[in-house]
């Protein structure tokens, strides 16, 4: 089955045997004739981002034999599209602004013997949501810095109950609630990776989403952003990490082995390939 997919790294780093894999998988997933697969440069982190990894990274996928439909869509230039998202999510009374910092939500996290938590580690507590709208409106009013959360409990009411289809296992019931009130825009970036990958994604006519197990929690709060924006639902295929010696996923923090590294040591591309899990 033709399918159009996307690899979509962040140009923050040099590219490592994991997104090696996650790249040949999608490109693989795309199918036969009909398929289609791109590429998204997720540089919306602009103090984070650097041109070098970003050349890097074309110049490395490149080299694996990876070919992508023109042209790249890099995020930081549809600013104007996550913000047209935002404004609709804003007006339909689905978002607050945050005051918080992480050191005040820590502590209030602390403070509160029962605090949920989710996948990813304590869920933001709420304190935000629950201030009248006369304070809000005298804190913005002032000057003070806020992010803007989704209120997922009114988000849902809106939506109803929901349902998306991971290739590997089938039907899963949206649970956005998992997460808490995830921020869609913070102070010093005007969108967050929930917002920009949910919008790039159908703008872009993915069909198949595929990406990491460790990604698996984020998709039903993606699922519940293109209820609430009408947009189309894809497929989602989350396939599995690969790991260094001592179990840990590869990941750019742990430096994990690069492409660089591995090209540099004379390896030959379908070697690397290889190693990625891929012949």
């Amino acid at each position: 089955m033709a399918e159009t997919t996307r690899f979509a790294p962040s140009p923050t780093g040099l590219l490592h045997l994991g997104h090696a894999h996650s790249a040949l998988f999608a490109a693989a997933a795309a199918g036969g004739p009909g398929g289609r697969f791109l590429l998204r440069v997720e540089d919306i982190d602009r103090p984070r981002c650097r041109p070098e990894f970003e050349a890097a990274i074309l110049e490395d996928l490149a080299w694996l034999g990876l070919a992508w439909e023109a042209p790249v869509r890099r995020q930081s230039e549809h600013a104007a599209d996550h913000a047209a998202a935002l404004a609709r999510l804003e007006a339909e009374g689905l978002l607050y602004p945050c005051f918080c910092t992480r050191r005040e939500i820590a502590e209030e996290i602390a403070r509160s013997a029962g605090a949920p938590h989710g996948p990813e580690g304590p869920l933001y507590p709420g304190t935000c949501r629950r201030l009248a709208g006369s304070e809000r409106a005298e804190r913005l009013a002032a000057g003070v810095s806020a992010a803007l959360r989704l209120d997922v409990s009114a988000a849902q009411a809106r939506s109803g109950p929901l349902t998306w289809q991971d290739a590997a296992q089938g039907e899963i019931r949206a649970a956005p609630e998992t997460l808490g009130d995830v921020v869609l825009a913070r102070r010093d970036i005007g969108t967050s990776y929930h917002l920009a990958v949910t919008v790039d994604d159908a703008l872009q006519g993915i069909t198949l989403v595929t990406r990491g197990q460790d990604l698996f929690h984020a998709t039903h709060v993606h699922r519940l952003l293109q209820a609430l924006l009408g947009l189309p639902v894809p497929r989602w295929h989350h396939h599995g990490l690969l790991a260094d010696e001592s179990g840990r996923r590869l990941a750019k923090r742990h430096d994990a082995l690069s492409l660089r590294v591995l090209r540099e040591a004379g390896h030959a591309p379908e070697a690397v390939r290889r190693m990625a899990g891929f012949a």
